[in-house]
């Protein structure tokens, strides 16, 4: 990859992170779906709290018991929007942060097509006004970021945000190029970076359907 400058890459430093991207990708405690999710939720909260570093923020005065404190908030909460199903875990651990954040919900998945190419269908949309705000879009898994840009393409008609935060637990190396060739100035925030994909167009070596291994296998 040849520009890093808006890539922060969780796992580049050891922490706690660390841990759990090992254990969601761990096919031994992948079995124990409620710990997958729990792990799933606390990656957003860490990446939140990372994310929360590049917000404009505002003093106020707070009282307290003894006296007057002047304090810092953020000056606007930003707007999460995930893609559903999988992405609902990661999602929360930043609703659990930014708890008064406007949220949206975009249903997206890959249709069944031929080896050489993924098509994202995407038929439903619930997203509030995005214009001049900070816009956290929230997918667990960047694979070819297909989902992504057509996630932002179709946010374009609710206003033209500030600033794009692309968050994913675990992303690609050309997912991440394919998003930053179609997605003006945007941010990533990554628990992890995986150099490729496989023939299925799945992450190598990635940890398999985020989906189904928070709540069972589709049909």
């Amino acid at each position: 990859m040849q520009n890093t400058e808006n890539i922060f890459i969780l796992d580049k430093t050891n922490s706690i992170a660390s841990q759990f991207i090992a254990e969601l990708r761990d096919i031994h405690v992948q079995t124990d779906r409620m710990r997958f999710r729990r792990n799933m939720e606390r990656l957003g909260e860490i990446l939140a709290y990372e994310v929360s570093k590049s917000f404009p923020y505002e003093p106020i005065d707070v009282q307290t018991p003894l006296g007057i404190d002047r304090s810092m908030r953020i000056a606007e909460s930003p707007v999460l929007i995930t893609i559903m199903r999988a992405g609902l875990p990661l999602y929360q651990g930043f609703l659990n942060y930014f708890d008064r954040a406007d949220s949206g919900f975009i249903g997206a998945y890959r249709k069944k097509g031929n080896k050489d190419e993924v098509e994202i269908a995407m038929h439903y949309v619930a997203a509030n006004n995005i214009d001049g705000r900070n816009v956290i879009l929230i997918d667990p898994m960047l694979a070819t970021g297909s989902s992504l840009v057509r996630a932002y393409q179709g946010l374009l008609k609710n206003g033209n945000p500030a600033q794009i935060h692309i968050v994913a637990a675990i992303a690609s190396v050309p997912g991440v190029e394919y998003i930053a060739q179609n997605v003006p100035d945007c941010k990533f925030w990554l628990g992890a970076l995986d150099p490729e994909l496989d023939d299925r167009f799945y992450i190598i070596p990635g940890l398999g359907d985020a989906g189904d291994l928070s709540y069972g296998p589709k049909i």
